[in-house]
């Protein structure tokens, strides 16, 4: 029997004055799809009219998914996301039935899941929309993928089986992998497939499809920028996963073929020749090449290789990471063909930090800027940081002999308002003066190159003088100068206690009398003054103490009585009482549930019944007592 509960309260308006709210409980509406499917000529297009079709559907409506899954409405359903819609519909509701569609079809609801799956024909239906010779629709192509993620993810086997049988599978994904949806769909079928032995053939037939190779190709700039974008990320994103898969199955049988093909020295070899093939310099393929460069260099080093940072060190965006304990061998090893492949190109990247590609001159808030740093220059420089902090002894020569920090620093110093370089500038010369000594070599070139060639400490003092000089002079801070304190404190923390600080002592102690006692001024004045300046306390610290420093005997011991906890108990137990009294008496059963005023009153009447009453002897009012006494 339906109960009603109502509430009172004192109206605002006057004296004796009531407001009145009555609450039905098990309230249920029935669905207007249910009365629809009574009717025998209900359509599909009929019933994706109703708001309600995608909760009903999602609640597993047995009428209704009977009736989705006919094959007639499934093969309608598959059109509708396939298919271009007409033009001479209303742009508003043109793509309303593509996308209800889509989200009939990947709703997981098992019976539709089985239907399409299982049902040849319509995945044929559905895979006509990858044959298509023209530009696919981004809006349709984000329906289609996301209809094969679900069928890859819930129905793996029969998928993965009808794609294989399909000769120019491969060749479609990659014609059509400027379209976005169409590059999720080939990271869907990498980490939708959950059965291990089934990923593992899934990752040898892509293997032996060449994907890998074949994405490289479209890094190249007889292609458009979609595709470069596109292709860079697909391969980015296969290295972490593949990575990451490595991290969680150790006991692995086999490797992951696609990042042992994308490893190799031959391919990154290609990659190379594609950015910089014939002299050209695309920007967009030499950023998107470096990406993938990048991502093969990503690295989490040891915490013995760490110095005095507690297994802390900067990523490529200025973030501290943490290597985990346990996985210091997995984090840190780089493949020795990336690194031989990238090292005989080291020429071409500096080259780029000198010529770049030509960029037009941009207009900012300051002035002109020509030329502008140029993405692809941001790019180099990451490039050469994230190389530096693999710490190889070859590599560190090579930077070295070609005398790209110097030029890191005069770009550093020429733009003066671009923060990304100078982010990136930093966690170079940090990455340099931080590195520990390479065991196979006794030389430390890095250091002996930024203090010696590159004069590191005369050009940060130079440049912090001059700009104390412009700020007196009533002008602006330069752009660089926080960045330019954190190498100095770099500097300095590294030669007092950094894994090479014996030898960077040396080269400061080496230094003419003049310099090394202009830096120890500028250490003692100008740095320690910015760096109190930059750690303010946020609170008066003095009347603060830690509790460590207390005496044992000032401390009282606080008891906490059980009393407490009974008094507690016992008030939730007062309020379930009256809960359920008033409940009782308030309710009114459908049969009583009128708007005569004497049903009204009688609810009234009833509340002066209700009893507040305890009796004195019983357990909760000694409880009471206890916790009151």
């Amino acid at each position: 029997m339906t109960k009603k509960l109502v509430f009172f309260w004192p109206s605002s308006g006057g004296v004796g004055g009531w407001r009145i709210m009555f609450w039905k409980f098990d309230l249920h509406t029935t669905s207007h799809i249910d009365t629809l499917l009574e009717r025998e000529d209900v359509t599909l297009f009929e019933l994706m009219e109703e708001e309600d079709i995608l909760q009903e559907c999602k609640a597993n409506n047995r009428k209704l998914v009977e009736f989705l899954t006919r094959p007639h409405n499934m093969e309608a359903l598959v059109t509708c996301i396939t298919q271009e819609p007409s033009e001479d519909m209303d742009e508003k509701v043109r793509y309303k039935y593509p996308n209800i569609s889509c989200e009939i079809l990947t709703a997981d609801v098992m019976h539709v899941n089985d239907a399409l799956g299982e049902d040849e024909g319509l995945l044929s239906r559905l895979y006509g929309f990858l044959q298509n010779d023209s530009t696919l629709n981004p809006l349709l192509a984000s329906f289609f993928s996301k209809v094969m993620g679900i069928l890859i993810n819930r129905k793996s086997e029969q998928i993965v089986d009808f794609l294989r049988k399909k000769d120019d599978f491969v060749a479609l994904l990659l014609k059509h992998i400027g379209t976005s949806a169409i590059m999720d769909l080939l990271l869907r079928l990498l980490t939708c497939v959950e059965q291990p032995q089934l990923r593992q053939d899934v990752l040898n037939w892509l293997n032996e499809e060449k994907i890998i190779q074949r994405l490289i190709e479209m890094i190249r700039s007889s292609r458009d920028e979609d595709q470069h974008s596109n292709a860079s990320q697909s391969l980015c994103d296969i290295i972490r996963l593949s990575r990451e898969q490595m991290i969680q199955i150790q006991d692995s049988p086999e490797p992951d073929q696609l990042l042992a093909t994308l490893e190799k020295q031959e391919t990154i070899e290609q990659l190379l020749s594609n950015m910089f093939e014939d002299g050209e310099r695309d920007e967009s393929v030499i950023v998107n090449g470096i990406q993938v460069l990048l991502t093969l260099l990503e690295t989490r080093r040891p915490r013995s290789d760490l110095g005095g940072m507690g297994g802390l060190f900067c990523n490529l965006d200025g973030q501290l990471d943490l290597c985990t304990p346990g996985l210091d061998h997995a984090c840190s090893q780089v493949s020795t063909g990336t690194l031989q492949a990238i090292k005989s190109r080291l020429q071409d990247f500096h080259q780029l930090l000198l010529e770049p590609p030509k960029v037009s001159k941009i207009v900012t808030t300051w002035g002109f800027l020509d030329p502008p740093l140029g993405n692809t220059r941001v790019h180099v420089v990451k490039l050469v940081t994230s190389m530096l902090q693999v710490n190889n002894s070859e590599v560190n020569q090579e930077l070295m002999q070609l005398n790209t920090l110097d030029t890191l620093l005069d770009l550093y110093f020429k733009y003066v308002w671009n923060n990304f370089l100078h982010l990136q500038v930093e966690l170079c010369i940090g990455t340099a003066l931080g590195n520990p000594p390479i065991e196979e070599s006794a030389e430390t070139p890095a250091e002996n190159n930024l203090f010696q060639k590159c004069q590191l400490i005369h050009r940060v003092v130079s440049a912090w003088e001059e700009n104390d000089k412009e700020q007196l002079e009533g002008g602006r801070r330069k752009g660089y100068m926080g960045h330019l304190t954190r190498i100095a404190n770099a500097m300095v923390q590294n030669s007092e206690n950094g894994p090479n600080h014996s030898l960077i002592a040396q080269l400061i102690k080496e230094l003419p009398d003049e310099a090394r006692e202009r830096w120890d001024k500028f250490v003692l004045g100008s740095l320690s003054d910015t760096n109190k300046k930059n750690t303010v306390d946020l609170v008066n610290m003095r009347n603060l103490h830690s509790s460590s420093d207390d005496d044992d005997n000032d401390l009282k011991e606080f008891s906490f009585p059980q009393e407490a906890v009974l008094q507690q108990a016992f008030s939730d137990y007062q309020i379930q009482q009256m809960t359920s009294s008033f409940i009782d008496q308030f309710g009114f059963n459908d049969e009583e549930f009128a708007e005569q005023e004497e049903s009204v009153n009688s609810a009234f009447e009833r509340a002066a019944n209700i009893s507040f009453v305890f009796d004195a002897n019983s357990d909760g009012v000694s409880i009471c007592v206890v916790s009151c006494s």
